[in-house]
């Protein structure tokens, strides 16, 4: 896997285009408790124009403080740290006020119940530790433009692994109109916004429309979250 798969309406693939130097740098933290490994990503961060790295922290608690006092826009975090691990930070940070740092989560194993529960907690997206670092620079980009990071087709086979749908939930959806309920469920069975709009017959746009406003009903982040919304409220079938 060499660039990672995105929500972006138009494609399953980033933005893998020379940076943008005329836009503000954007702000990047690492959170890991591993140095080695902490300083190669460092320095592939300190290489793009595009980019600031503006701290790093060892644990999720540090991770938590660290968000605070310098607001990044972009945190890589690790799963499994001591003191407080990414899991909890990332639901931390991600549950604050304002407008918080989009974590990317980072873990040795991509097929793992922790990576679901990153996306439940708020994450944007995940890397896998022994990814390129073309796909690390994509994935950050692309983050910060607004999409999350990961396949909707790997996101479902996750969520199917590892997510107990919850019992007598009748009415999770109650709060969106009739075409926006038809746009979830093709989106939460990992359809883009080209398919949906062939299959219901509508405009690329107004998808998108839809979609942003069953985010926001719903109060959920990203469609990776929209994926395990419609899992955990038994909404797709196993």
């Amino acid at each position: 896997m060499n660039t990672p798969f995105t929500d972006q309406p138009d494609t399953d693939q980033p933005d893998t285009d020379q940076p943008d130097t005329s836009a503000p740098a954007i702000r990047i933290a690492l959170v890991d408790d591993q140095p080695l490994f902490s300083a190669g990503l460092k320095m592939i961060l300190r290489s793009q124009p595009d980019l600031d790295f503006v701290g790093e922290a060892h644990n999720g608690a540090a991770a938590v403080e660290l968000a605070a006092a310098v607001g990044p826009d972009i945190m890589l975090m690790d799963i499994r740290m001591p003191v407080m691990d990414g899991i909890t930070a990332t639901d931390t940070i991600s549950s604050g006020p304002g407008a918080p740092p989009k974590v990317i989560v980072l873990t040795t194993i991509q097929h793992d119940e922790a990576v679901v529960r990153a996306i439940q907690a708020g994450a944007a997206g995940f890397l896998t530790k022994d990814a390129t670092p073309e796909f690390l620079l994509a994935a950050i980009r692309t983050v910060h433009s607004g999409h999350a990071v990961m396949a909707p087709h790997a996101t479902n086979q996750l969520l199917r692994d590892y997510t107990t749908p919850a019992a007598g939930i009748t009415a999770a959806l109650d709060a969106l109109s009739g075409r926006e309920k038809d746009v979830f469920l093709l989106a939460a069975a990992g359809q883009g916004n080209a398919e949906i709009a062939a299959g219901l017959v509508l405009s690329e746009a107004t998808v998108k429309s839809h979609v942003g406003s069953i985010l926001a009903k719903l109060k959920l982040r990203n469609r990776i979250q929209l994926v395990a919304y419609a899992y955990e409220n038994g909404l797709l079938g196993n």
